[in-house]
């Protein structure tokens, strides 16, 4: 039951995306131009919303819809690792067009060379599967 509920959170998920242009290759080329606050609206509202719920979530006591207990563990921090992460990611998205979510909205709604796009994505996961263990982390 819960994979359907699930399927069904992604695809409205997706749905927004697509409604609200944030998968749009024009809205992202205005927002690394600086020429539209469209995208940057998008992702602050994100941020924010991510923000309050993962303070929410690691408040003592807090439970899952299930009933299970929240349990958010502290993670090491490291400026040098997530620039690293962060200027990849950004290059990439800038390259391609799209980050991960929207690639799969975009193969979704038809736009079918979103496809090299995505197992380019898949194969640098699996490369860095196989890369992990000799990686600093």
């Amino acid at each position: 039951m819960r994979s359907f509920i699930y399927l069904f959170i992604g695809t409205f998920f997706g749905i927004v995306l697509f409604k609200s242009e944030a998968a749009s290759w024009f809205r992202i080329y205005e927002m690394f131009q600086f020429d539209s606050f469209h995208m940057y609206g998008i992702i602050g509202s994100a941020l924010f919303l991510g923000i309050v719920f993962t303070q929410w979530a690691k408040r003592p006591g807090t439970k899952s819809f299930y009933g299970d207990e929240l349990n958010i563990a502290d993670k090491e921090r490291s400026i040098i690792r997530y620039s690293i992460g962060g200027v990849l990611f950004g290059l990439g998205w800038a390259l391609a067009g799209a980050c991960p979510g929207p690639m799969y909205v975009l193969a979704g709604a038809g736009f079918w060379p979103i496809l090299i796009v995505l197992g380019s994505a898949v194969a640098g996961t699996f490369v860095y599967g196989l890369l992990k263990p000799k990686l600093p982390h």
